[in-house]
């Protein structure tokens, strides 16, 4: 994926608390991979690149702890967390089970014309970055199946546990999983069998096809970061 790189915030244009803007760039710049997994947080220069205060990089940085997405010891500066095979397998294996129940919930709860739509938000998605490797309106934030079929699950439990604060670093693992283009295109093949089957009213298969989908993943994601997966 191509990188953009940090501009500073014009303050004329944001109508939002300037340390949420923050907080939400130096967000896609992990997402995008411009902060790095393991790179320090450098709280100066980031102010710089901003053009803003230190405050609100170094409030910023205090919720990304609070996320788990940015680690400090004592003494220590604070930087993007590592990731690792043992902790993407333990997320992994809780997604199975969590966005399976969901994906089963999703197929019973949808309608006709949810689904409809969820297809056409897919194909848009797909085809945008086949083209130009970016989201359609070319920012870091995309369509996502995974958080639209357990919202659509409307079991509020299973959404707080993974469209809250762990969603962020869930996306970032996931990433990690497609950042490879032969993987991006299976995901993608096996996007579109899960909303087949949640258009065909299976909800076993379509539970059994998401657990499949995310074992794949998780085994790609462990191979990536150097660690068999485990079954």
């Amino acid at each position: 994926m191509k990188e953009t790189p940090i501009t500073a915030i014009d303050k004329k244009d944001i109508d939002a608390p300037l340390t949420d803007v923050v907080y939400q760039r130096m967000l896609d710049g992990i997402y995008a991979g411009r902060l790095a997994p393991g790179s320090v947080i450098n709280e100066v220069e980031l102010a710089r690149e901003f053009g803003v205060s230190r405050g609100p990089v170094r409030e910023a940085v205090r919720r990304l702890q609070g996320i788990q997405i940015v680690t400090r010891e004592p003494y220590i500066k604070a930087r993007v967390v590592t990731l690792s095979a043992e902790s993407a397998l333990e997320l992994f294996q809780m997604r199975m089970g969590l966005e399976g129940v969901a994906c089963l919930l999703a197929t019973q709860r949808m309608s006709d014309a949810e689904i409809e739509q969820l297809l056409r938000d897919m194909d848009a998605h797909h085809e945008s970055w086949t083209r130009h490797g970016s989201a359609p309106d070319g920012s870091e934030r995309h369509f996502d199946l995974h958080e639209r079929i357990v919202r659509a699950s409307g079991n509020r439990r299973i959404i707080a546990a993974l469209c809250e604060d762990l969603y962020h670093l869930l996306r970032i693992y996931r990433r990690h999983s497609g950042s490879v283009l032969e993987r991006k295109d299976d995901a993608y093949d096996e996007h579109w069998q899960i909303v087949r089957a949640i258009r065909s009213r299976d909800a076993r298969l379509a539970e059994s096809l998401m657990r499949s989908h995310i074992e794949r993943a998780a085994n790609h994601v462990a191979s990536q970061l150097g660690t068999p997966a485990q079954h």
